[in-house]
């Protein structure tokens, strides 16, 4: 597949759009055009041991859940790992492309995924996702009506202020009157300078409709997830499956107060990776991420929530092999996937 037919079909599979506002998600490297990708290379984490092995298996695009580039770049040399990467990956002509929370939010994704992990149970977003493009822009629709006498004056200076858009007018019959109506879509700070200007004038001001633009939330689709079990588990037997679902040897475990390892688990609310922002405020029994700070863990314990930690990317990495399988169908087999099998978490029990 050409690269930017590739990259456009991954991005129907978990819009950039559906990432956090602080992420970099998306295609990072480039090389240069036309590109052709043969084989999709899988990673967590794209350190220089997995950028070797994409090299040796003659990837031409990594997908690295993790982005490689997060914070800018200001040269591009031989001097930091993250620098080598970019220069191996065009030196090789490889690509890299990163999904990251876009594949955290979708419901399809890597916390369904984990919760898997807890057996049968229904999931819903900790914090719902919302329609990215409904509305196109603003945060407020403002309607009034005009006559022909003011009607000029005032779009002229509406077309003045910033962070105005979706500027409509329609006539319009008011009282026996012909009219205009005009309808604008504007941003909260727009709004200020809008309602300014049509209160100069009490009778446009009277016939002054404002609506709050609030986005469709998007089905089974957001940040974390609260899970309800089927039935009650006690927190032993959650901790062996998930150490089951995540082919760990060990998890780390704070208990609740007034909690033990034979306390049912009715609901448990997850994050893979770092959790605590997320999960923080959550009613639950169990929280369930890859890492949080020691005083996020003592709130949760204070709050009687068991706590299970796993390592950061321990909660991420097992998705690839189900995402290998779920982009298979999605690119209908046009290209070669592979997972890394370099790719591991840095840290280890001595």
């Amino acid at each position: 597949m050409n690269l930017r037919e590739l990259v456009s079909a991954l991005n129907d599979f978990a819009s950039p759009a559906l990432a956090e506002s602080w992420d970099n998600v998306g295609l990072l490297v480039e090389p240069s055009p036309p590109h052709t990708v043969n084989t999709l290379f899988l990673t967590n984490d794209l350190t220089e041991e997995v950028m070797e092995e994409a090299v040796q298996k003659k990837a031409d695009l990594v997908l690295s859940y993790h982005p490689p580039i997060f914070t800018p770049l200001k040269r591009v040399t031989w001097k930091t790992w993250k620098e080598r990467l970019v220069v191996r990956a065009l030196e090789n002509r490889i690509g890299i492309y990163s999904p990251h929370t876009a594949y955290d939010a979708v419901p399809h994704g890597v916390n369904n995924w984990l919760s898997k992990g807890l057996g049968a149970c229904t999931s819903a977003p900790l914090h719902p996702s919302t329609a990215p493009s409904s509305p196109a822009e603003g945060t407020h629709r403002v309607e009034f009506c005009a006559d022909a006498e003011h009607l000029d004056a005032v779009l002229s200076k509406i077309k003045d202020i910033p962070e105005i858009s979706c500027l409509t007018t329609l006539p319009a019959r008011v009282e026996g009157e012909e009219q205009t109506r005009v309808s604008l879509n504007c941003s909260q700070k727009a709004l200020l300078e809008v309602v300014a200007l049509l209160s100069q004038n009490s009778l446009l001001y009277h016939r002054t409709e404002i609506l709050l633009l609030q986005k469709p939330l998007l089905p089974q689709t957001g940040m974390g997830r609260l899970c309800t079990l089927s039935e009650p588990v006690s927190l032993s037997a959650i901790i062996e499956r998930i150490k089951g679902h995540l082919r760990l040897p060990h998890v780390r475990v704070a208990l609740g107060a007034g909690r033990t390892l034979e306390s049912p688990v009715k609901k448990a609310a997850l994050c893979a990776g770092s959790g605590s922002s997320v999960l923080k405020g959550t009613e639950a029994d169990l929280y369930l991420t890859g890492e949080m700070s020691h005083h996020d863990v003592l709130d949760a314990v204070a709050n009687g929530i068991s706590v299970i930690l796993c390592e950061h990317s321990n909660t991420e990495r097992g998705f690839l092999s189900e995402l290998r399988d779920a982009l298979a169908v999605h690119l209908q087999n046009k290209i070669n996937i592979i997972v890394s099998e370099k790719d591991r978490d840095p840290l280890q029990v001595a």
